[in-house]
C-alpha cells in the first residue's frame, strides 16, 4: 500500500507548459490531495489523519499557520495541508543501506525532489571529519559527539543554532534555555527570511508584531485588501475565509504582479456551487502591480484620504481615534502632500484610475483588513512599506474594531509561536530577567546574528558550528553558492529532520543527522502520552495531538532531542532539570507560564478544546505598547526602484506543489507548468522587446555591485501574463541570484522579490554569455 522510493532522479527533459487556470481548487484539489494520501498511506491510516487534522483533539497542520474556525468542518484541511501530512506520514524508511550506498557527492547531485522521497529518516547518522559518506550510530553516540564539539569551542558564540517554523511552543522553548545556558543568543530562525519586516515594523507602529485581527474579523469586513499574497498555493484555507467574506457583502482588492488563480476564482470542494457551479469570484479589483510599488500605491491612496478629508474637513478621518491612539499624524500629512502622482505611476505600473478605484474603495468602507505575505517582506524597504500600511489603516480608525486591522499571514505553522517562546537572537531585557529569574542562571544578554549574518560568520570563520532544529538553510537562504561555501567552512553541523533535504549534503567538516518524531506520530514519554502546542498567526494557541504510531520505534521527539543533548553538553553547569522536560511535558509548561506573559496557567488552559488567545493591545483594546504608549504614524521616504533598458525585476516563488523548500511533484498546474522547474516566467510584451521567444532557453544573470557571477542557465522561457518588466522563477532554484547582501533596511530579509537580472539566450556552461554587464541601480 506504500510508495517506494525512486530510483532514477528527475529531469526537465519532459517538462510540459500549458494555459494557466482562472480558478482554483474544486474537485480536482480533492483529487490531487485524497489520490496521492490514499495511495501511499492506504485508506485506514488517510481516514485517521485526514479526520483529525486541524481537528479540536486532533493535530495542527504543518503546512501553514492559518487560523482554524471556532467551528469545524469534517474536513478541515486544504489540498496542500493533505499533501503536507502525506509527505510526512508516509511510511516508506531511509533503508540502513542507504548511507553505504551513497556519498555526500552523490547526494549532492540529487533535486530536493529525489532527496525527499528517499523516505523517513530514523536512525542517527555521523559523517566523521574527513569522510564522504554518513555512518549510522547509536543515539548516546550521537549526543556524545555533539556534545564534546560544542564544549570544545573557545566560545559559545562559536556556535550557531537555527530553527524551523514547525518545531512545537514546547521545543522551542526548551531548545533556546539550552542555547542559552549555553551561552550565547545566537538563535536565527525562519522568520528572518520572512516576516522578519512585519515584526519590527509592527512593532515599532503599533507595539506588537502579530496580527491585530481575529480569524472572525474577515466575515465582518467591508473590505480586504490583499497585497504580495497568492492564498491558493501558500495558505488555500484563507480562500474559504474570503469566500465567507463575500457572502457578507465584502469587497476583496489583490495587489500582485502575477494573477494567481486563488483569488480570481474560488471552487469550494464542500459546497455545491464549488464542486457543479462556477464557484465564487474572489478579487473585485485586480491591481497588476510592478514589483517593488506596493509603498508607492499605499502612499498614493493615503494621499487620496487626506485630499477627501481636505475637501470635506471632519468627514473623512477618524479624528476621535487619531487624538486619543496616535501621534505623528501633521508630519505624515505634510510628507504625503509631496508624494508625485507621476512618480507614483511609473513605481507602480498602474493607471491613474486603478489607483482612484482602490481609493474610492477605501474612502466607503467602515471596517477595512489588509492583509500580505512575503510579496510585501522581501523588498529592500520591505519596513516602510508595512509602516505605509499601518499607516492606512490608522487613517480611519482601521484598527482595534471588528472586521479591521493589520493581518500578516505567517507560512510556517508555528513561526509566531517559536518567537514568543524566545526563539530570537534579540529578545528583550524582560524576558532574559524572566528566564534568569525561573532557572537561576544568567542568561547572555548580546545581541546574536540572524540567518544571514550567519553565513557571514560562517565566511569569516567566527562560526564553527551550526545546528538546525529543522529545516533546511542552505536552500530556503539567498545566495546559494556562497551560502554553501560558508557551510562547509564549518567544524561541525547537526540537523534535526524527518526528511533528507540538500542541507543534510551541504554539511561541515563532521555532520549529524537526528531524525525525530513528526506531528502526525503519537508522542510517548514517562508520564504517558504527550502532546504538543502552537500559535497560529492570529495569536490563538493550541493542543496537537499526535494519531498513529511512530514509523521507527527508537524516534525521539524534539523535547526528547534537546533534553537529551543539553544533558549531554551542560551536564550540572545550570540548575536545570532537564530530563523532567522530557519525561512530561507538562513540566517545560509549567515553566513557560512563569516566563512568557500570555501563558499563565498554561498545563491546564492548553488542554481546552478550543484552546486560548494571547493578549493583543492593539486588537482588544486599543492600547498600544509603543516607546511612546501611541500607535505612531510614520513618515517613509519613497524610493524607486530602477530598471535600466534590456533588465528585468525578477521575483521568487512557490510551485503549487510545493511547501516551502519541500518539493511534492514537479507541478504547478495553476501556472500550467507540468514535469518540470528550471522555467521563468516573462511577460510577452518583454520577451519581444529583449528579442527573446517563448520555449527558448536562456540565462539569468544578477545585475549586482560585485563580481560574482550568479547565474541560473539553461532554463526555459515561459510567455506569462505577469507585470510588465518582470519576471519570477521558483524558490529555492532561484535564490542563487540573490546577493547575500541584498538585505531589507532594518530586518536584513533576502531582497528576493526585486531582482535587478538580464536574460540572454543560454550559452554552454563555462562560456562567456555574450551580453555586456551594464552597473547595476542600486
Amino acid at each position: 500500500m506504500t510508495q517506494k522510493p525512486p530510483v532514477d532522479d528527475v529531469s526537465d527533459d519532459d517538462l510540459e507548459v500549458g494555459e494557466p487556470r482562472s480558478w482554483a481548487a474544486g474537485v480536482p484539489g480533492v483529487l490531487h490531495s485524497m489520490e496521492p494520501a490514499i495511495k501511499q498511506l492506504g485508506l485506514v491510516r488517510t481516514v485517521k489523519l485526514m479526520t483529525s487534522l486541524n481537528q479540536k483533539d486532533g493535530f495542527d497542520c504543518m503546512s501553514c499557520a492559518w487560523p482554524d474556525p471556532d467551528h469545524r468542518k469534517v474536513a478541515e484541511f486544504c489540498e496542500n495541508g493533505a499533501k503536507a501530512v502525506t509527505w510526512e506520514a508516509n511510511p516508506v524508511l531511509v533503508p540502513d543501506g542507504f548511507w553505504a550506498e551513497h556519498s555526500l557527492d552523490d547526494l549532492l547531485e540529487k533535486s530536493e525532489y529525489w532527496l525527499g522521497m528517499q523516505g523517513r529518516l530514523t536512525k542517527p547518522v555521523h559523517k566523521p571529519a574527513g569522510a564522504d559518506h554518513y555512518e549510522i550510530v547509536s543515539w548516546e553516540r550521537a549526543f556524545e559527539i555533539v556534545g564534546a564539539k560544542l564544549n570544545s569551542l573557545a566560545s559559545p558564540d562559536e556556535a550557531s543554532f537555527y530553527t524551523s517554523g514547525r518545531t512545537s511552543n514546547e521545543a522551542a522553548f526548551a531548545y533556546q534555555l539550552f542555547v542559552r545556558a549555553f551561552g550565547t543568543n545566537n538563535l536565527p530562525d525562519c522568520s528572518n527570511m520572512c516576516h522578519e519586516s512585519t515584526g519590527l515594523a509592527m512593532s515599532e507602529t503599533v507595539g506588537i508584531g502579530k496580527s491585530t485581527i481575529a480569524y472572525d474579523d474577515f466575515e465582518k469586513a467591508d473590505l480586504i485588501i490583499v497585497l504580495g499574497q497568492n492564498p491558493g498555493t501558500n495558505h488555500p484555507r484563507m480562500l474559504t475565509a474570503l469566500e465567507d467574506a463575500k457572502k457578507n457583502g465584502a469587497k476583496i482588492v489583490a495587489v500582485n504582479p502575477l494573477p494567481e488563480a486563488g483569488l480570481r476564482r474560488y471552487k469550494n470542494p464542500q459546497t455545491a456551487r464549488g464542486v457543479v457551479g462556477r464557484g465564487t469570484d474572489i478579487a473585485d479589483q485586480f491591481l497588476q502591480i510592478r514589483l517593488g510599488g506596493d509603498m508607492a500605491l499605499l502612499q498614493a491612496v493615503a494621499k487620496r484620504v487626506l485630499e477627501a478629508e481636505d475637501r470635506a474637513p471632519g468627514t473623512v478621518l477618524d479624528h476621535d481615534f487619531l487624538a486619543s491612539h496616535t501621534v505623528g499624524l501633521g508630519a505624515f500629512r505634510e510628507h504625503i502632500a509631496q508624494v508625485d502622482d507621476d512618480e507614483v505611476l511609473l513605481a507602480t505600473g498602474l493607471a491613474r484610475t486603478e489607483i482612484d478605484e482602490l481609493a474610492k474603495r477605501y474612502l466607503e468602507s467602515d471596517r477595512v483588513i489588509i492583509t500580505w505575505a512575503m510579496g510585501i517582506t522581501q523588498h529592500r524597504k520591505a519596513v516602510d512599506t508595512i509602516k505605509e500600511i499601518i499607516n492606512l489603516l490608522l487613517l480611519r480608525g482601521n484598527i482595534g474594531k471588528p472586521g479591521a486591522g493589520a493581518s500578516p499571514i505567517r507560512g510556517h505553522s508555528n513561526v509566531q509561536g517559536d518567537r514568543t517562546m524566545g526563539i530570537w537572537e534579540q529578545m528583550s531585557d524582560e524576558f532574559l530577567d524572566a528566564l534568569q529569574a525561573e532557572f537561576h542562571f544568567d542568561p547572555p544578554r548580546a545581541h546574536g546574528v540572524d540567518a544571514l549574518k550567519g553565513i557571514t560568520g560562517m565566511q569569516k570563520g567566527e562560526i564553527k558550528f551550526w545546528m538546525g532544529m529543522g529545516g533546511n538553510l542552505v536552500a530556503a537562504i539567498s545566495d546559494t553558492a556562497l551560502a554553501e561555501k560558508a557551510m562547509r567552512g564549518t567544524e561541525m553541523t547537526v540537523q534535526v529532520s524527518t526528511k533528507l533535504n540538500r542541507s543534510h549534503a551541504v554539511v561541515g567538516d563532521e555532520a549529524l543527522i537526528l531524525p525525530t518524531m513528526g506531528r502526525t506520530e503519537i508522542d510517548i514519554q514517562k508520564a504517558g502520552p504527550q502532546f504538543v502546542s502552537v500559535e497560529d498567526t492570529v495569536c490563538s494557541v493550541h493542543g496537537s495531538h499526535g494519531q498513529v504510531p511512530p514509523v521507527a520505534p527508537n524516534l525521539l521527539s524534539e523535547v526528547a532531542i534537546v533534553s537529551r543533548l543539553a544533558q549531554a553538553t551542560l551536564g550540572d553547569r545550570v540548575p536545570v532539570d532537564w530530563q523532567s522536560f522530557e519525561d512530561d511535558y507538562d513540566t517545560l509548561r509549567d515553566h513557560i507560564s512563569r516566563v512568557v506573559p500570555g501563558f499563565e496557567d498554561y498545563s491546564r488552559r492548553i488542554r481546552s478544546r478550543d484552546g486560548f488567545v494571547l493578549p493583543n493591545g492593539p486588537r482588544d483594546s486599543r492600547t498600544f505598547p509603543t516607546k511612546v504608549g501611541k500607535a505612531v504614524i510614520t513618515v517613509n521616504e519613497l524610493e524607486h526602484v530602477e530598471r535600466p533598458e534590456g533588465r528585468l525585476l525578477l521575483q521568487t516563488l512557490r510551485s503549487h506543489d510545493q511547501y516551502n523548500t519541500t518539493i511534492y511533484s514537479l507541478n504547478d498546474r495553476y501556472r500550467g507548468i507540468k514535469k518540470g522547474r528550471e522555467v521563468v516566467f516573462i511577460n510577452p510584451d518583454d520577451l519581444d522587446e529583449l528579442g527573446l521567444v517563448d520555449g527558448q532557453h536562456v540565462d539569468v544573470f544578477t545585475e549586482w555591485t560585485d563580481d560574482v557571477e550568479r547565474v541560473l542557465r539553461n532554463y526555459r522561457v515561459v510567455s506569462y501574463p505577469t507585470a510588465r518588466g518582470c519576471a519570477a522563477a521558483y524558490f529555492p532554484e532561484a535564490n542563487v541570484l540573490v546577493p547575500l547582501d541584498s538585505a531589507s533596511i532594518g530586518s536584513n530579509t533576502p531582497v528576493s522579490k526585486a531582482i535587478l537580472v538580464r536574460v540572454v539566450a543560454a550559452t554552454p556552461a563555462g562560456e562567456p554569455s555574450g551580453a555586456p554587464t551594464v552597473p547595476a541601480a542600486i
